[in-house]
């Protein structure tokens, strides 16, 4: 397994559109999966390999030079509980260290919310070494309360460019 940037914005949509509708359980809205293969294809973006098959990308954000947004990250379920989103996120970090970004966010679905595949969703970034912020209740409609966590980027971070 290794990890590539990736340029070319034709290349990001396919990656995430094949990725994304792959994982309904967590990318069921078409409209949404929509809006997240267009937005990422225009922002810095990364995918995992296997023999030249593509297990799982990220896309960030940054919104300002000090902080930036896991925008969207997906792994094919398969390759779960792997390592995959561990490095995805290694390289994220190591993006942010780069730029000089210092703090950086993701959005999920709300504890609120039943959810059990949001729920190792939410365990993943508090592993990742997320805290909660807040939920905002309206962002995403009621019925899919939006927690925001946060993450302070440390200058000592220690990249993880491998799995597990």
């Amino acid at each position: 397994m290794y990890i590539e940037k990736i340029k070319e914005s034709k290349v990001k949509k396919q990656i995430s559109r094949e990725i994304l509708e792959g994982l309904p359980a967590w990318f069921g809205i078409p409209e949404s999966t929509e809006e997240y293969v267009e937005e990422s294809s225009n922002m810095p973006f990364w995918a995992v390999l296997e023999e030249e098959k593509t297990i799982g990308f990220i896309a960030i954000k940054q919104h300002s030079e000090d902080a930036a947004e896991v925008y969207v990250m997906g792994v094919k379920e398969d390759y779960h509980s792997k390592g995959i989103g561990k490095m995805l996120m290694g390289e994220c970090f190591k993006f942010c260290l780069d730029k000089g970004i210092t703090f950086l966010q993701v959005k999920t679905l709300g504890e609120s919310h039943p959810d059990r595949h949001y729920a190792k969703t939410r365990a993943f970034y508090k592993k990742m070494g997320f805290k909660k912020l807040e939920v905002l209740s309206t962002l995403w409609g009621e019925a899919n309360p939006c927690l925001v966590m946060i993450r302070y980027i440390d200058s000592n971070e220690r990249v993880v460019q491998k799995g597990k």
